[in-house]
């Protein structure tokens, strides 16, 4: 990897993380003739849109759609790659639960037709309770879920699954979680929209059908962007850490950086793009920040996330993208087929499937060994009757820390705490992506605020890029008449759900 070149005192852009917000960024300062260097602490690029590799197997960390409403990030994405890179691939996702698979999005029909007559007509009977005896408290998930569907719907596609992701009580959950990704369904409404033609019903909305895929993954994407980054003369350090950032002046105007040899080097800089937690960020910033940021970033929280990749025979794929494991018997969560993502992932006569778990860094799970959770998910898989005994040829473990910022109760308050004073302070720093702004933030969403960003930075335009919040629909979600925006601050992620307090409140 190059040094820095000598450059006028502080003409560098420091860019910390190589992430898709952080290369956005990069590359978006490149095309304006700004030079930047980037550190990446981790020794691959592409954050949690990364493609790990081991022994030609690749997975992809989470599973990414490339599908945006908004047209600058999908010119960017075809800017970075050529057209012959992409694929489009088919859309599909169902539910596994009880041996059977149902829709998803959920459709009447098909969920009570897997069910039985005996249930549907339970499940039909509990939500007539539920409509005349509502939960009097329905400001949680559980409450909220109840009173549209009844208990016995609830328990099946809705507690389980969303426990497991988030590692609470589904009563512990908001409702603001349910309304976002549920909206205003009820089962009559589904019913309903089941038995009556299209042209009869309001409000329809549906999932997109294709999407673009990278061939070889999403990390493709971002290998591409660093060398690009690199080619036109700024840097990628990889595996150096930011270790402090200094501020004089009402300014940042140094980033330290860490090599993992523990060398460290300052690096001037006239503004610092950010993508690492933005806890992590107060943390670093000298002189420190008052007492109340502080604690502020030591009040967020995060939910972890690891991948055990299993070989399998080709005759055990299955057509979906990702199956969501809704069945409390086993810990996953959900299970990525790679080769239906791409066949360029895969070695031809077998597949890889990528079962997900969500977990707290630290925890059993997080601290086992690769061999024993290896054994879990194969013991798992077979459980549920996915895979044959002894299909399983090899297996694989990939940790992803810090994948979901948790929006746990207070959480918002303590980000506006540090939002205000970083804007105060050291308005030269700029929080992009992800965990950048402690948002539950798809790809695309983290590329815009990048490049809202940069805009600023180089134009000196004045977006407000905590504006580029959630919107109504879910991101996958197409009505009639959704468009796409043009570079704006109009909302492009989605939402996550509140939580009570896990850890240190401010």
């Amino acid at each position: 990897m190059s040094q820095v070149q000598p450059t006028s005192p502080g003409d560098d852009v420091v860019v910390i993380g190589a992430g898709p917000a952080g290369l956005t960024a990069a590359y978006q300062l490149a095309k304006h003739g700004r030079r930047s260097v980037v550190l990446e602490a981790d020794d691959i690029v592409g954050g949690i849109s990364r493609t790990p590799e081991r022994d030609g197997w690749r997975f992809d960390i989470g599973g990414h759609r490339f599908f945006t409403k908004v047209k600058p990030v999908e010119d960017l994405w075809h800017e970075i790659l050529p057209d012959e890179d992409f694929l489009l691939r088919p859309r599909m996702s169902r539910i596994y639960y009880d041996g059977k698979f149902f829709d998803y999005p959920l459709k009447a029909g098909n969920a009570l037709r897997n069910l039985g007559v005996i249930e549907a007509v339970l499940c039909v009977l509990s939500y007539v309770w539920a409509r005349i005896r509502p939960p009097k408290d329905q400001s949680s998930l559980e409450g909220w879920v109840v009173a549209r569907f009844g208990w016995r719907l609830y328990r099946t596609f809705f507690k389980t699954y969303n426990e497991k992701v988030w590692g609470v009580p589904a009563s512990d959950i908001a409702a603001d979680w349910a309304a976002q990704r549920i909206k205003n369904l009820s089962l009559s409404k589904a019913v309903i929209n089941a038995l009556l033609p299209k042209r009869n019903q309001k409000e329809i909305t549906s999932l997109i059908e294709e999407f673009q895929y990278p061939k070889f993954g999403p990390g493709m994407m971002w290998e591409r962007a660093a060398q690009l980054v690199q080619g036109a003369g700024s840097e990628v350090r990889m595996q150096n850490r930011a270790v402090r950032i200094e501020r004089t002046g009402g300014r940042a105007v140094a980033v330290v950086a860490q090599d993992r040899e523990g060398t460290e080097a300052r690096i001037e800089a006239s503004h610092v793009v950010s993508t690492m937690p933005i806890s992590e960020l107060i943390e670093v910033i000298s002189p420190p920040a008052p007492e109340e940021v502080l604690r502020a970033a030591k009040g967020l929280s995060y939910r972890d996330f690891l991948t055990v990749a299993l070989v399998v025979p080709a005759t055990a794929s299955f057509p979906d993208n990702w199956i969501y494991i809704h069945a409390p018997e086993v810990r996953m969560g959900r299970i990525q087929n790679f080769g239906s993502w791409s066949p360029y992932m895969i070695k031809e006569g077998r597949t890889c499937l990528g079962l997900e778990y969500f977990v707290f860094e630290g925890d059993e799970l997080w601290n086992s060994a690769d061999e024993d959770l290896i054994a879990l998910g194969t013991r798992e898989l077979e459980a549920l009757g996915l895979v044959g005994k002894g299909a399983v040829e090899v297996g694989y473990v990939v940790r992803m820390p810090k994948a979901y910022p948790v929006y746990d109760e207070g959480y918002a308050e303590r980000v506006d705490i540090i939002r205000r004073w970083l804007e105060a302070e050291v308005p030269n720093v700029h929080p992009v992506g992800r965990n950048g702004m402690h948002r539950y933030n798809n790809q695309d969403h983290s590329m815009y605020t990048a490049m809202l960003s940069v805009e600023n930075i180089v134009t000196g335009s004045h977006h407000d890029v905590w504006s580029v919040n959630v919107e109504e629909e879910y991101h996958e979600e197409v009505s009639t008449g959704a468009s796409a925006g043009a570079l704006s601050s109009a909302g492009t992620g989605r939402s996550a759900p509140v939580l009570p307090g896990r850890r240190s409140e401010p």
